[in-house]
């Protein structure tokens, strides 16, 4: 009889979703898609794309939302990934 691999929680489901990543996943895949996905959404990278001074703070407040949702999501699966790899 095979043994099925535990379901991940709600929060590391959520986090895998953020970082498009499906399981498994390596430490490599985890820390690439971290730094895209940070890429994408960091807060100065909305500094050339509108001159409407309102519009940019709406798209930084968002960017930078976004990157801190990104850290929190690296910094749970990390050791989740890192704890998979040792089992």
């Amino acid at each position: 009889m095979a043994t099925q691999e535990p379901s991940p929680s709600t929060h590391v489901k959520e986090a895998m979703t953020l970082l498009n990543l499906t399981h498994p996943f390596s430490q490599d895949t985890l820390t690439q898609r971290y730094n895209e996905t940070r890429r994408t959404w960091h807060p100065a990278r909305y500094a050339g794309l509108t001159n409407n001074p309102g519009k940019y703070m709406e798209m930084y407040k968002k960017g930078e939302a976004k990157t801190k949702d990104i850290q929190a999501a690296y910094q749970l699966l990390l050791p989740y990934v890192n704890s998979e790899q040792a089992s």
